[in-house]
């Protein structure tokens, strides 16, 4: 019954989606994992490829959708063994000198923490036509889906979204800094030097008993939040196994989730 009321919105909104040509890369993102999450111009864009680059993060699901399309999986997982983003810009170069009809899918949004910024620089620099198809970040799919609002008027008048996880070391947040501002901050890919980054926030003066959770695997079926205090995380990720993919959000937003009913 849902797919015959989709098929008639979809009728309605005539949606004229764009063509990808040959020899064109579309940065596309899949969304927090949800295919639900999709965007119409990514759903589009997968039905055109005749090339798919993708990452681990991208479900098996929202994969089938490019089924004319060869795959090539350049997956990254922290920690691991993975393929060199240099080598991923060039294969995004190769395949669209070969005239093929290019998407690179990440998950989330293509240049929120996604090294999309870097590929486009190289595809800029190849001189290859690119364009960038916005996907729902993970920091605010994962905590609608958590019940955690990313703003509340009379708590928090910003939200900082921060990587745990840098590259480089030049990259890496001034933790401190950002808890001076007193506003909630979503942590990407912040599992591996948690305790660090919870040090230096608590120098930086936000309180131990500073509302915080952990959103794991957040919109999909096996989706899991697991609620601690900023002094706790650590002891909370331990006991929980909380695991990869893993949003960690800091802040007294997150004090509304039980308040929302989840």
């Amino acid at each position: 019954m849902s797919k015959h009321f989709l098929d008639k919105a979809m009728a309605r909104l005539a949606h004229d989606a764009p063509e990808l040509q040959p020899g064109h890369v579309w940065l596309a993102g899949a969304g927090p994992g949800d295919p639900g999450l999709l965007t119409l111009d990514v759903l589009s864009a997968l039905a055109q490829a005749d090339a798919l680059v993708h990452d681990a993060l991208v479900s098996d699901k929202v994969v089938a959708v490019a089924a004319e399309a060869e795959k090539f999986f350049v997956g990254k997982r922290g920690g691991r063994l993975s393929i060199p983003q240099g080598d991923i810009n060039a294969l995004l170069v190769r395949l669209a000198k070969e005239g093929r009809k290019v998407v690179r899918l990440k998950g989330g949004h293509p240049l929120v923490f996604a090294r999309g910024g870097e590929e486009a620089l190289a595809l800029a620099a190849a001189q290859v036509p690119f364009r960038v198809l916005p996907g729902v970040t993970s920091a605010f799919g994962g905590l609608a889906s958590a019940g955690i609002p990313a703003t509340m008027r009379g708590i928090n008048g910003a939200v900082i979204l921060a990587t745990g996880f840098a590259a480089d070391s030049d990259d890496r947040p001034d933790w401190a800094a950002l808890a001076r501002t007193g506003q909630p901050i979503v942590i990407y890919m912040g599992l591996t030097h948690m305790a660090a980054t919870v040090a230096d926030l608590m120098k930086g003066g936000l309180a131990a008993d500073t509302p915080a959770a952990f959103v794991e695997n957040a919109t999909l079926p096996e989706e899991r939040t697991v609620v601690a205090t900023l002094g706790t995380l650590a002891e909370a990720a331990h006991r929980e196994k909380v695991v990869s993919p893993s949003l960690i959000v800091v802040g007294h937003i997150v004090s509304l989730r039980e308040k929302f009913g989840r």
